[in-house]
């Protein structure tokens, strides 16, 4: 993977230049927005890696920039807020946000997100690479390659995260997956903040995909201890 480009979107100068010195200190390419209609046109005209947003932007809601990137990309988008609410996060990953880092935050946390986004990147291109097949689950469709799955015929938005956590279920139908094994494949680490994005994240999955949240179909809980694909006869 070539030297990746990071967006930050911030209209606070004084943590924008926080950010953009410490990207730049460690090497990274980047680029900067302080509104929510520069950050899609510099998301679409430039195409970065990787999106640090910002939610409380001066012309537009974070959250509508996320809908808006997500129209036409799965580029990953690290939320970046002084909103802590279970339900702002929620709001935010279930637009397409692929992480939520609370303000203030540390610079060593910041890069940690970072390099973690990054590896799950290369990880997803490496995975599509090798996989040739199609699962299917009754009526769950995942199409490894193209990197979509499908529900009685109709294609599940999902953003990167949901995928990749619905394909790691998948390749492991009818095993129960701990909470500690799935964040340590999806993210790289197992922190009890990792934990918590994984509730949150298993909210909008199911969200997406089960018919009702009290009867689960394909996604069974194992009350303190992870999640289990259920295979559909």
């Amino acid at each position: 993977m070539n030297k990746p480009v990071i967006l930050v979107v911030e209209d606070d100068a004084p943590v924008r230049n926080l950010m953009s010195t410490t990207l730049k200190t460690h090497d990274y390419k980047y680029l900067t927005a302080p509104t929510g209609r520069d950050a899609i046109m510099m998301a679409s005209s430039h195409n970065p890696d990787v999106v640090f947003l910002d939610l409380g932007l001066p012309d537009m809601d974070g959250i509508e920039v996320i809908r808006q990137i997500r129209s036409w990309s799965n580029m990953p988008i690290i939320v970046i807020s002084a909103r802590s609410e279970d339900d702002d996060k929620i709001t935010a990953l279930d637009a397409g946000a692929d992480d939520y880092l609370t303000k203030p935050f540390s610079v060593e946390e910041l890069l940690a997100r970072l390099r973690v986004t990054i590896r799950r990147l290369s990880m997803m291109k490496t995975d599509s690479n090798n996989d040739s097949s199609v699962y299917t689950n009754g009526i769950l469709k995942i199409d490894y390659p193209a990197g979509c799955a499908f529900l009685n015929g109709e294609e599940l938005k999902l953003t990167p995260i949901e995928f990749k956590l619905l394909c790691l279920l998948a390749k492991n139908t009818g095993k129960v997956l701990t909470h500690t094994y799935i964040t340590q494949s999806i993210w790289g680490r197992s922190w009890d903040n990792d934990i918590a994005s994984l509730r949150v994240f298993m909210v909008t999955l199911r969200k997406k995909l089960e018919p009702t949240a009290d009867s689960p179909q394909f996604i069974q809980t194992h009350v303190g201890i992870g999640y289990r694909m259920l295979k559909i006869e």
